[in-house]
């Protein structure tokens, strides 16, 4: 992202209010608030009333043609922009053509064989090895795995609910049995630390979305409502003032990845997010249908889920090579 003065405005809080009062998630709020300051600064500080689908599709060619932003981050300004004035001020872009829009490379997900993910797991332990192994065994993202709450768990059935998942979806999506046993007992390990933090005098318990948490008054210090990666320590919630216990920070995971990559010599790079695709690709290599594998991961359109499908072939476009054919002759 470009800098941007990161100064308050009315407007701008009433745009956070608004979309808060939604049940946006704090990331998206960030995010959207950012792009529509930015537009306005562009624009030379005239307000968006005064303004309309010329200055926006002017503001995505800037981003396109001098800032050289990618394809996603114009997306991700388009989309702010298109809230802003579908949602918040009910005049509606109508359709937006008439701007360079950006464009790269078509990049191949980076996929881990099997073997190396095994080989990664076993340089993990504890909660970043349990995060690691639902983010490879549940295709889940990462910010997916630090949310889950306990009762997103369903061993019965075997399988989780991912609430507010990217462009603000439910869906649910399979967990291995083998993980059932740990589970069990980071479970465990919560309901102990819920028991300790709720004779400490001020503790509000978890953070819960507004209209839940005025629902069900008592929630937020039941076992089922925890996050099921706690952070390490209460503190007091900037929002609210209360006394709360957060999930674990996403940042840490994608930190003790890179580490057990090192440790396993994994030379490609490794993220949170290399643990979904290799979930994704490994789904398709066992004979998985390309529309279950875009219900699991959450895709809205499966053109998606099809990038996976050219990492199965082998080859350029699956062609075999004549070398390998000459010890035949």
């Amino acid at each position: 992202m470009a800098t941007v003065s990161r100064k308050s405005s009315p407007f701008l809080d009433s745009i956070s209010d608004f979309m808060a009062v939604r049940r946006y998630s704090k990331r998206t709020i960030k995010s959207y608030v950012y792009w529509i300051r930015y537009f306005i600064v562009f624009s030379e500080m005239r307000h968006p009333t005064e303004m309309g689908a010329i200055e926006v599709e002017k503001f995505l060619t800037h981003l396109a043609v001098e800032k050289t932003v990618s394809v996603a981050t114009q997306k991700i300004a388009l989309n702010a922009l298109a809230f802003l004035y579908n949602r918040v001020l009910e005049q509606p872009l109508g359709n937006l053509g008439e701007f360079n829009r950006a464009s790269r490379q078509a990049k191949l997900p980076v996929v881990l064989t099997r073997l190396e993910v095994a080989r990664l797991l076993q340089h993990l332990s504890g909660t970043s090895q349990l995060v690691a192994s639902l983010l490879y065994g549940s295709g889940l993202r990462r910010s997916e795995a630090v949310r889950l709450r306990i009762k997103d768990i369903d061993f019965d059935h075997h399988q989780l609910q991912v609430w507010n998942g990217k462009g603000f979806h439910y869906r649910l999506t399979t967990l291995a049995p083998e993980l059932v046993p740990a589970l069990q007992i980071q479970v465990e390990l919560v309901r102990m630390q819920l028991r300790e933090d709720s004779r400490h005098q001020y503790y509000a318990g978890v953070w819960m979305p507004d209209a839940l948490a005025r629902k069900y008054r008592e929630a937020s210090k039941t076992v089922g409502w925890q996050y099921l990666f706690p952070a390490v320590r209460i503190a007091v919630d900037p929002e609210s003032g209360l006394l709360r216990r957060h999930h674990i920070d996403e940042s840490n995971i994608n930190r003790s990845l890179r580490r057990a990559a090192l440790q396993a010599k994994i030379e490609k790079q490794v993220t949170c997010h290399t643990l979904r695709h290799s979930f994704a690709t490994h789904l398709l290599e066992s004979g998985a249908d390309i529309r279950t594998v875009q219900e699991q991961l959450g895709h809205q359109d499966v053109k998606t889920t099809e990038i996976y499908t050219h990492v199965l072939k082998r080859g350029a476009r699956g062609v075999r090579s004549p070398l390998s054919d000459l010890n035949k002759t």
